[in-house]
């Protein structure tokens, strides 16, 4: 790895191919920005390139991405692209926060309604694993009636005062 003042003592006109992950002062957004405000001052590529010891490639591709989106950072992108959006996502956590109850397969039929995109009962599972709800599958018990209230109260209050010996 060169550091910043290795790359500035190497010579101005001499061709050092960099990327982002070998000059370590790119990696940190101060770098990059350092690039793009020279380029915004009216500096030319090949000038900024020369002064900092980058290669013309690397700020040409800098500054098309900040023209293009205002935005500097890389997107990594390996593997199958999602098929949910961050605000899908966003959806999904808050109608399973609402509905504690709901089914893997229900919140994926509300996506489906609400946004028009279908994603399977495995991909919602994922998706709300990720921010820590697990187990979409509520556990169906049977609810007590107010005389099975009435009759546990009563036991529990003839028994509260049992001793050991009483219990076994």
């Amino acid at each position: 790895m060169l550091s910043e003042d290795l790359i500035r003592r190497l010579g101005w006109g001499m061709k050092l191919r960099f990327n982002m992950i070998e000059a370590p002062f790119l990696k940190s957004l101060g770098g990059v920005f350092r690039i793009i405000g020279r380029l915004e001052c009216g500096r030319t590529q090949q000038e900024v390139s020369e002064e900092l010891g980058i290669a013309q490639s690397v700020i040409s591709r800098l500054w098309q991405r900040f023209q293009d989106d205002g935005n500097v950072s890389r997107c990594y992108s390996t593997g199958r692209p999602r098929v949910t959006t961050p605000n899908e996502d966003r959806y999904l956590a808050v109608t399973a926060k609402r509905n504690r109850r709901s089914t893997a397969s229900d919140l994926s039929r509300q996506l489906s309604l609400a946004t028009g995109t279908t994603v399977s009962r495995q991909t919602v599972y994922r998706r709300l694993g990720h921010i820590g709800l697990y187990a979409r599958r509520p556990v169906r018990c049977v609810p007590l009636t107010a005389t099975h209230c009435r009759l546990r109260l009563a036991w529990s209050r003839e028994h509260a005062l049992w001793t050991p010996q009483q219990w076994s």
